[in-house]
Parts: structure tokens; sequence; C-alpha cells
């Protein structure tokens, strides 16, 4: 109730570039909970990690102009096609817990590796879909992020109360005990009608396959994204990524399932279609 409001605000509210700052603010402080989950424990090592992640993103961010399609620029479009290639190794990892953990429960430079794949193009997929249209229209890029993020609290939601009522078939227990198969079937069902209303009465431009098509990928990659952290805190031992917001746990918590469906809509709907 508190932080949907604000979130719909910065989307519509606020020029691009403080949309950025915002952005960018996120994704230092996702990166100082990934140093947890990386193997990093002490305080100053996180620091540093979340400044240089803002580094990095802030050098990234010099070479985008103000208003454009973003998305033709080589160093973002390499970055959505860089996201598609690493959720899919993600679900690999995922599938075949725990014995993929050998390859990388050891090695924190791998551990962040993983973590520059998931906070860097969804840095970039939340810059790309602002952006879209700017030209013709400030706000369309606001209703494409605003869908994307109502289809993902959809599939949440769905998945929660669908498993609750009817949840026996666990989807993932070695990762997730809680999340089932009936979850997961509850969550799209209810990710399926949000994007049929948002077709029907929101000003977005696309053909209706297209966008069915673009949806469906992106709710899974979110299931996906809920997935891979949960295997990541099951490996560093904790419940939440952080305790930044109260009752919710961290940034990373919150965000889990966008930092993969964020970049992979992105990429599929301005890259492949």
């Amino acid at each position: 109730m508190i932080l949907i409001p604000l979130v719909i605000a910065v989307l519509f509210l606020l020029p691009p570039l403080i949309f950025v700052l915002i952005t960018l603010v996120v994704c230092m402080l996702a990166a100082w909970e990934w140093g947890q989950l990386a193997g990093f424990t002490s305080r100053p090592q996180r620091i540093w990690l979340a400044i240089m992640c803002g580094f990095l993103l802030a050098l990234m961010m010099l070479s985008v102009p103000t208003y454009s399609r973003a998305v033709d620029l080589p160093l973002m479009g390499c970055s959505l096609w860089l996201s598609l290639a690493w959720w899919l190794a993600a679900l690999l990892l995922v599938l075949f817990y725990p014995q993929s953990a050998a390859v990388w429960r050891h090695s924190r430079s791998l551990r962040l590796l993983f973590g520059l794949l998931t906070i860097v193009p969804f840095f970039w997929g939340m810059l790309a879909l602002r952006q879209c249209g700017y030209v013709e229209n400030h706000f369309t890029g606001a209703w494409w992020l605003l869908y994307v993020m109502l289809l993902v609290w959809g599939v949440d939601s769905g998945a929660y109360m669908f498993g609750k009522l009817f949840g026996k078939h666990k989807l993932a227990p070695k990762v997730s005990p809680g999340k089932t198969w009936e979850g997961l079937i509850g969550g799209l069902m209810t990710s399926a009608l949000i994007a049929w209303l948002f077709g029907h009465y929101a000003p977005l431009n696309i053909v209706p396959v297209t966008l069915l098509v673009c949806s469906v990928i992106a709710a899974l990659a979110s299931v996906l994204g809920d997935l891979v952290e949960s295997m990541f805190k099951r490996e560093a031992g904790i419940k939440d990524s952080g305790r930044l917001i109260p009752g919710h746990g961290g940034i990373l918590d919150r965000i889990d399932s966008l930092t993969a469906a964020v970049p992979v809509f992105a990429c599929m709907m301005l890259l492949v279609f």
C-alpha cells in the first residue's frame, strides 16, 4: 500500500534523469545485498561492491543520449541479449540444484559475476522500457514499465493465493519448498488476466499476439528470478537478502522477480519482435 503509489509516482511524475538516478540507487542497494550472497560478509567489502557497481553503471549511462531509442545502442542491446542468455543458464542451475552448486559454491568470482549478470541488465532494461517511444509520448515507457510490474506482482500474488489454497505438488523443493505447480499455474492465470485488461484499456500500441508471447515469457522469467535468488540465499544460509524494507526483507527480496522479467521483456519486445 505504501510502495506501489511511490513506484507509480516515480514512473509518471519524475523526469527521466531522476528516474535513472533512482534506478541506479536501487541497483547499488541490490549490489550491497548481493555481496552477502557472493560471500563478502564484511561491511566495508559490501560498501565498496555497491560503490563499484554504481560507478560502473554511471560510466555506462554516460554513453546513452538523454532521449533516444536507447535499445539501438550496442551497449544496451548487448546487455539485454546477455540477460536472455544468463537467465537460460540460470534455469539450468535451478533445475540441477544442488549438483550445479558444486561449480560455483566455493567461487566468489563466479557468484559476483552472476550478480553483475542480474543487476546490470536489469538497469538497462529499466532504461530501455522507460525511454521507449519517449519522443512521441513522454508516458509510453512509463506505461510499459507499469505493465511489466503489474504482470510480476500478479504472478507473485496469484501464485501465493493459489498455492495456499490448492498447492500440493512442489515446484522446486530443493530450492524453495514453499512454491508449488498449482501456485505457478494460478500466477500465470492472474498475469494473463492483467495482460488482457491492460491490453484493452491501457494505451499500448502493440499486436496482441506479440504482447501475449512477451508477457508469458516475462511471467515465467519472474518466477525464475525468484527461484534463483532463493537458491543463492539457501547457499548463503540466510532467509532475507537484507532488512532495508520493514516486513519485506531487502531490496533483492522485492525486485528478484523484476531483475529477470524486466530485461527479458525488454529484449523480447524491443529486439526479438
